[in-house]
Formats: C-alpha cells, structure tokens, sequence
C-alpha cells in the first residue's frame, strides 16, 4: 500500500517526496515548496488540456473507423480520402517554408553523425554501459562476434589465429579511414592525426576523419602489442556519440517505487556519480562513469552524451494524486522530475558534465499530431519557469511513430521548432499505429510483407526529406531505428550503412559492442554530404504515405498462412509479455519463433497484438485459432526460458497469460492500440500478489 504525503493540495508518494526533497533539489536553489507548488499550478494548468487531447485522438479515430466501414479494403479515390482526413482534422495545412531556431546544441547533436544506444532506466548496470559506450574497443567488438568471415574463437585462452583476423580487419579499416595512419605513428604526418598521449609504456594515437575519432593504443607490453609488428595493442573507436535513457517502451514503470527507481539512476548519471555493482566470475565488480580523455592539448568527452525520454501523453501513474483522487498524467510528471535532475548537469553540481553547451534534451514519444507537440512546448516552457530556466534550455526529440504524427511532420517540428534537436523513425510502433488507425479498413497484409509496403518507404523517406526542409541538418539530428538482433552483427555490418545512406546522422543500436561496429559506417560514409544532396529533392508526397496495407478485396490466405502468422504473433507476444508482468522487465534479448535473439521493447507487443486483432474483426482468424496459437507457443516460450531461475511458467490462469489474451481480445478498445493500460494493470496485479 503506498503511503502518500501532502504537497501543494497534492497527494505524494511519500518515496518521491523523499527522493525529491533529499536529493534531486539538493544544491539546486530552489526550495522544495517551488517545486511541489509548480507542480500543482502545472497539473491544474495542463491536465484538462492533456485529456482534451487524448478525447480528441478517440473521436478521430471513430470517425476513421465510420469512414472505413462505409469504404471497405484499399483506398480507391486517394483525393476523396485526403479530403476526409482534412474534413476531420486529421491533417492540417502544411506551414509556410521555415527552418529552425534551436540553439545551444551539442555538437554530437549537431554536427556530429554517429551511433545512438538506446537503454532501460532502470536497470542501473545498462545504463552505465551505454553512457561508457562512447569509446570502444574494436579489436574486442570484432574478436566476439560474426562480423569477420572466420572460424569463430577458440574455447578458453585467447586465439592467435582469431586474433590474428582480428588486426587484419582493423588493418583493412585503418587504411580506409585514415589512410597513411602509420606515418603518423612512425613519427611522421597526418591529414587525420590530432593529438598523442602517453601513458607509461602506452602511447595513444588520436586521429579524426568524418568528424569521429580514432585512437591507435600502442603498448609493446601488452600481450597483443607485443605480439604486433607495429606494437598495436588496441583501435578505439568513437562509438555511441548519444544515448537515449529510457522511461517509456523499454521500461516497466507502473508505480512510485519504479518511478523513483528510474529518476534515481538518471539523476546519478546527471550528477556522474551513479555506481553499480553486481557479481560477475564469483567475483564483485563495482562499475562506474568513465572520465574524459586527455591528450597532449586537447580533452574529449569519455562519455555518450545523453537524452532522457519520457512517456508520452497517454498513461496516468499513481506516484501522484490529483485533488479529485485521480492519477497524475506520466509524462508531466517525467517532464517536471527528469529536468530537475538533469539541473545538477547545468549547474556543474557532480562530477561530469553531460551537456557542454547547457541543454537537457528529452524525447517525446507517440505524439499524435502538430497539437499534441505545441502541448509539449508548452508543457516544456512551465517546467522551465518552475525550476527557473532561460527559454529552450529544455530540448525535444520528436518520435515520429504515430500516423498523424508522419502525415503532418513539418507542422509537428514547426510547433516545436525551437527547441527539436532530434526525429526518428520507429517501424514497430508506427506500423501498430498503421494498422489501429485503419483496422476496420479490411485484413491487413501479413507482418512480412509490411516492410516492403509504400507507406513504409514513404514514411522512411519523408522524414529525411522533411527534417532537411525544416533545417535540421547541421543543428539537430535525423534519426533512424533499431537493429534488433544483437548476435547477428554480420548482417547489421551489411544493412544498417543503409540508414546513413538514406541521410541519416544517427541510427539505433541494440549494444556497446553494435554501437562500435555501426560507427565504420559512418566513417566509410559521409552523412552530411548525403544531406546537402538530399536537400535538393523532392519530398514524397502523401499519397504512398496513406496507402493503407490492406489486403486486396477477395484475397485468402491458406490454413498454414493464417496458422504461421498467428503463431508467429503469439510467440512474440508471449516470450515478451512474461518477463513484463512476471519479472518487470521492460526489454531483453527474447528470443523469435526460431530462436533468434531479439532485443524486444513494447512496441513488438503492440504490432503483433494488433495484427492478431485485425484479423480477428474480418474474420481471418477465430478465437479459438488464436488460443490453439497461444497453447502452442506458451509450451514453446518454456521451454525457451528453462535456463531462467525467475521464470514463471505460462500457465492458462496465469496473470502473463491473461494478459496476453487480453491484449489480443480487448485490443480494439484500447486507446490507439496502445499496450501500456493492460500492462500496467496486470503488472500492478502481480507485485500486489507478491
């Protein structure tokens, strides 16, 4: 039972009060009684806005659905549809040529092209990964995956012949990058050499090209070094340039106790003095920031530069008590909250700094729409006032992963155009959107196919195009989505230089070691110049954006098609919701249907769910084909997970196996297709049940 504390006519949880009051506000200047009085004059001020809006999303898409009803399967009149979607305010008049006004940007925002890592709040081990993965080793990244075309490593001591692949292939990379890097270490010049650093027997040569660096670690002492003809011990690469800690789709946050637990890992990352320790080998290891990297005349930064995302405008949490009894909405709390911490950065209070040119960069995810944005500036500007602040210090990165979002991207940046240092595509959830939005359109085509359909390219496209109208290259960043498959790092090796390719500055990884090899991509391709080429074309225009993915009028799947997409569904949906509602976590390595390794966050949940839904409604599948499916894949995600200690098995009556037929049962009443409300209820049920 959580026990509550009365702040400003608020009702606290007593866990927040004392995280706040004893340490977020600490060294601040700013009294705890500002704070829990801003706090009530923003929730007065923005609560009925916010639930203006989320009416707003519900009465569109009952007229979407009104509409689809009367005109069933594919859209055949795409000029009559857009003037319907106008009609309802769906989309809105594009504005007027403009490019934006942020300022004070970091420069691995701005003018730097890199990976970015995306990692769960709450998990304090991670995120401290993630914030050290800006420098990585390439030797290891390349020694303990599949990306050379050589047998793997040998079990137990180090392998020469492994290793022996190894440097070939940095060698190889060297060349390419920075070609005449051993002039360099020979005593010679460089176009790309900056700086040196010795350390003892250690010499650390620093090179630059593409605006990333490289460092070349000699050390004849070193048992690789001494090894190496030119005493090379270790590249290191410039990796994850930033890194997004999250509050939202990673994360299963349901209460005070999560909540606090999350501001207090991103306040110890803000401050530099997060610590984790856990066992490893039978032994204790203790895990820490790293600090910034000297050389002879020039320090860099030892750490990604990092953002916070907060949850969206959706989900209410108990943590907080309005007046009349109901829960405060989430991402006002997380907007207040994940800025006061991040004010120990401004004010130089720990012992690292994050931003350099004294900003707080939140994402803002599964915004519907320029209004919802213009909510959040606003939002963004009382927080400011509250915790005293010059106007856009607080910085926004815009997750274009709704439909209404994508269909009037530019009027979504103009809302926040002077504060937006960040777009991104997200396949998962914008294809759950894709399909909510049009579910009584007709049978969606099979979750396979989606990738290969126009609205995707159109979607992928336009949000490059759009971002160079509006300005953003050179100020803020364009971003593309996760590779999910940690353990396949050959394959990522080959596809993901394709979002560089499609103009895009930053792109998601799932790991330190995905973030090191991701960044060859950018240096073997320069991104900005792809953007000033870009810049010159057309945008894509609406039409393939809005062609919904609905199967064609008189199509039929076979028994074994609609079996295998079912389970398929099933299986993803189960191996994540488990660990959610049994465990509390928000995102892991579960492995597919065929045992493939994916990292999985909510937004798979949300795309398979509805897929199962929308065929469902058409009749494509039946009830009881849908919980033959789930019967099925429950026995197979056991036996998947026979290795974890913690693990509940998938049982008919329990409460993660409730919650999956709900999902797939109660999807169509859910607002937009969203998982959180079933999630938070089913994962409140099982920490109450102990």
């Amino acid at each position: 039972m959580t026990k509550y504390v009365t702040r400003a006519g608020l009702r606290i949880a007593a866990q927040l009060v004392e995280f706040n009051e004893s340490r977020a506000l600490a060294g601040t200047g700013i009294a705890a009684d500002t704070l829990w009085q801003g706090l009530t004059d923003i929730l007065d001020r923005f609560v009925p806005h916010n639930r203006m809006l989320l009416a707003k999303r519900d009465d569109i898409q009952a007229q979407l659905d009104a509409w689809h009803r009367a005109h069933p399967g594919p859209i055949t009149d795409m000029a009559a549809y857009q003037a319907f979607l106008r009609d309802i305010g769906y989309l809105v008049p594009e504005p007027a040529p403009f490019s934006i006004g942020t300022q004070n940007v970091d420069a691995e925002i701005a003018i730097m092209a890199g990976p970015q890592l995306v990692v769960p709040s709450l998990n304090d081990r991670f995120v401290l990964n993630a914030a050290n993965a800006r420098w990585g080793s390439l030797y290891d990244a390349l020694y303990g995956t599949d990306v050379l075309p050589a047998p793997a490593a040998r079990p137990g001591a180090y392998d020469t012949d492994r290793g022996a692949a190894v440097v070939a292939y940095a060698r190889s990379f060297l060349d390419e990058a920075i070609p005449g890097w051993q002039a360099a270490l020979a005593g010679g010049e460089s176009p790309y050499f900056v700086a040196k650093a010795q350390a003892g027997d250690a010499e650390r040569y620093l090179f630059k090209h593409h605006g990333l660096h490289i460092e070349i670690l000699v050390n004849p002492q070193h048992p690789v070094g001494a090894t190496d003809e030119l005493h090379i011990a270790d590249v290191i690469l410039e990796s994850a340039l930033t890194t997004i800690i999250d509050l939202e789709d990673s994360v299963a946050a349901v209460d005070a106790d999560d909540k606090v637990a999350a501001y207090t890992n991103w306040l110890g990352l803000m401050r530099g003095d997060l610590v984790a320790s856990f066992g490893k080998g039978g032994k204790t290891v203790t895990r820490a920031l790293e600090p910034d990297r000297d050389y002879d005349g020039l320090t860099l930064a030892g750490r990604s530069l990092m953002f916070v995302r907060n949850v969206g405008h959706l989900m209410t949490n108990p943590a907080v008590l309005l007046p009349d009894g109901s829960e405060a909405p989430e991402g006002i709390l997380d907007a207040l909250f994940t800025s006061l911490c991040a004010l120990h950065d401004l004010k130089a209070l720990g012992t690292h700094r994050n931003s350099r040119a004294g900003s707080i960069y939140i994402v803002k995810p599964k915004m519907h729409g320029p209004e919802e944005a213009a909510f959040t500036n606003d939002l963004f500007d009382a927080v400011e006032d509250v915790l005293g602040l010059a106007r856009h210090t607080i910085k926004v990165g815009v997750m274009d992963e709704e439909r209404r979002t994508s269909a009037n991207l530019s009027a979504c940046i103009h809302a926040v155009r002077n504060r937006i240092v960040f777009i991104n595509t997200g396949f998962l959830d914008r294809t759950g959107d894709e399909m909510h939005t049009s579910m009584q359109a007709g049978p969606m085509i099979r979750k396979a196919e989606m990738r290969a359909s126009s609205w995707i390219q159109a979607y992928e496209a336009r949000n490059v195009q759009i971002g160079l109208a509006c300005g953003l290259s050179g100020k803020a960043q364009i971003g593309k989505g996760m590779w999910a498959a940690p353990d396949m790092m050959a394959d990522m090796m080959v596809q993901k230089i394709g979002h560089p390719k499609a103009g895009a500055n930053t792109a998601w990884v799932p790991s330190p070691t995905a973030a090191t090899l991701h960044a060859m991509h950018y240096h073997a391709f320069d991104v900005f110049a792809r953007q000033a080429e870009l810049a010159k074309e057309p945008t894509p225009g609406l039409d393939p954006l809005l062609t919904i993915p609905v199967a064609p009028a008189g199509h039929n799947w076979s028994d074994e098609d609609v079996a295998q997409e079912l389970e398929n569904n099933a299986q993803g949906i189960l191996g994540y919701v488990v660990r959610w509602i049994d465990q509390g976590v928000g995102c892991s390595k579960v492995s597919d249907i065929h045992d493939i390794g994916l990292m999985e966050d909510r937004a798979t949940l949300r795309i398979s769910s509805q897929h199962i839904a929308n065929w469902l409604l058409h009749g494509i599948a039946t009830e009881a084909q849908v919980d033959a499916a789930l019967t099925k894949m429950a026995a197979k995600v056991d036996a998947q997970n026979a290795g974890d200690p913690l693990y509940e098995k998938l049982l008919w009556d329990s409460l993660a196996l409730k919650a999956a037929r709900a999902l797939i049962f109660e999807s169509l009443t859910q607002p937009n297709g969203y998982t959180e409300p079933l999630l938070h209820k089913f994962r409140q049920e099982k920490k109450a049940a102990g």
